[in-house]
């Protein structure tokens, strides 16, 4: 028997420590390699610390609501001599996938004077052949609820490095065939009278309240709106949509298309990309643009696509699509919530029409894109104006007021406008 500390895991550049919200064992506990220890909080996300030995959990270190630094030991587990470490078997798994021809033949020799192998069939089948590591843990459960290894590759994995955790593996168990729902009120602390319900926010919600009502005590909002008619950034998307999903497997939205726009927006007018330190005015090199996303519990995230200037059309739909599935399925790392300069957010996605979005500290400015609709217009031309059918949508930026004037925050907004009605319909992605 001996004795392992477990170690606050580090969790991007921008995080040194972390909040305990909660302990999944108890001292005496049984935990196997990759099962979830503690539940834990950092200014922008909340994760899993998932353990890297088997054993018995001994000695809890700190408790909840405690603060432990990266690099901190918060708990001791008494392992096994032989087999302690994910490392060791990480190893025998890929020993396992290096002599599976090997293994093979042998099987075919013995199975008929070994009766005892079928037992365990589906358990051989589900070991790592590939670079996915799955725990001993989730393996086990796999092969008692009778899931195939084909049906363990499509499970979104939500710990550490994407990997599959017993609470994943258990969620697609209760959810297998259903279409799971998640409201604000689920898992929270009700207390109810004859007329009304009251309902704790959680932590999440507690942050987004503070940061909103901070935003508004800090900066002087100011709003100003355009219409803008995006018909050929719809015609072009309808033209290239079937394609791109059949070549890429993924969709291609709007959103990537509306943020080339504001970085080139933002190249013409750098005072946009900024944020206040007292007296002084911080005007930033790095383009970091931050995507509002609502997650299926009715709380937002802002995920942050870091340089976003080095990046085409192709890389900027990539890098969408990426952010927000990881979002939705709480797999963000605190360094992709961190040191966004400008942040765009859809409001249209829930059929709004235009909204006053509230600025996402320290940045001084937000944009809000409402829903695309057909509408008459009239259109100038050379020959006189006419009236035709187009795909229009209202922007709407709000700005702080103590560094950024009408003028610059309505020539901005005139910019974004420009830069997506001339569009290049030619292009290929």
């Amino acid at each position: 028997m001996s004795k392992k500390d477990v170690i606050m895991p580090k969790m991007g550049e921008s995080v040194a420590e972390a909040t305990i919200i909660s302990w999944n064992k108890n001292i005496g506990d049984k935990i196997e390699i990759d099962e979830t220890i503690i539940e834990i909080a950092t200014d922008k996300v909340d994760s899993e610390v998932p353990s890297e030995y088997s054993g018995i959990l001994v000695e809890k270190l700190f408790k909840e609501n405690d603060i432990v630094k990266v690099g901190q030991p918060f708990a001791i587990i008494e392992t096994n001599d032989g087999v302690s470490s994910k490392e060791t078997i990480i190893e025998e798994n890929n020993n396992e996938a290096t002599d599976e021809t090997t293994t093979k033949e042998e099987k075919k020799e013995i199975t008929p004077e070994t009766s005892s192998l079928k037992k365990d069939e589906n358990r051989n089948q589900i070991k790592n052949t590939s670079e996915v590591f799955y725990s001993p843990l989730v393996k086990k459960i796999a092969s008692e609820e009778k899931i195939t290894p084909e049906e363990l590759n499509k499970i979104s994995g939500t710990g550490r490095n994407n990997r599959i955790t017993k609470k994943d593996i258990l969620n697609y168990i209760e959810n297998k065939g259903e279409s799971p729902a998640t409201t604000i009120k689920e898992n929270a602390i009700k207390i109810k009278s004859d007329k009304s319900e009251v309902v704790e926010m959680d932590r999440m919600r507690k942050m987004i309240a503070n940061h909103m009502t901070m935003s508004k005590q800090t900066s002087a909002h100011v709003t100003s709106f355009t219409e803008v008619d995006v018909t050929k950034i719809v015609n072009w998307r309808n033209k290239i949509k079937n394609d791109y999903f059949e070549k890429h497997k993924e969709k291609i939205t709007f959103t990537p298309i509306f943020i080339e726009a504001i970085v080139k927006a933002i190249k013409d007018f750098s005072n946009i990309n900024a944020s206040v330190d007292g007296d002084n005015i911080i005007i930033h090199n790095n383009i970091n643009i931050g995507m509002a996303t609502a997650l299926k519990n009715g709380n937002l995230i802002v995920p942050v696509i870091h340089n976003a200037d080095t990046m085409n059309l192709f890389g900027l739909t990539k890098k969408v699509n990426d952010l927000a599935e990881r979002a939705r399925s709480n797999q963000l790392q605190p360094d992709e919530v961190a040191e966004g300069t400008f942040t765009v957010t859809n409001v249209g996605s829930f059929g709004s029409l235009m909204g006053t979005p509230i600025i996402n500290q320290p940045q001084v400015a937000i944009l809000a894109i409402g829903a695309i609709k057909k509408k008459p217009v009239v259109i100038e031309t050379e020959q006189g104006d006419f009236i035709g059918i187009r795909h229009m949508m209202f922007l709407s930026l709000s700005y702080d007021h103590r560094i950024i004037d009408g003028a610059l925050g309505g020539m901005f907004l005139q910019k974004i406008q420009e830069y997506l009605e001339n569009f290049d319909n030619s292009t290929i992605i």
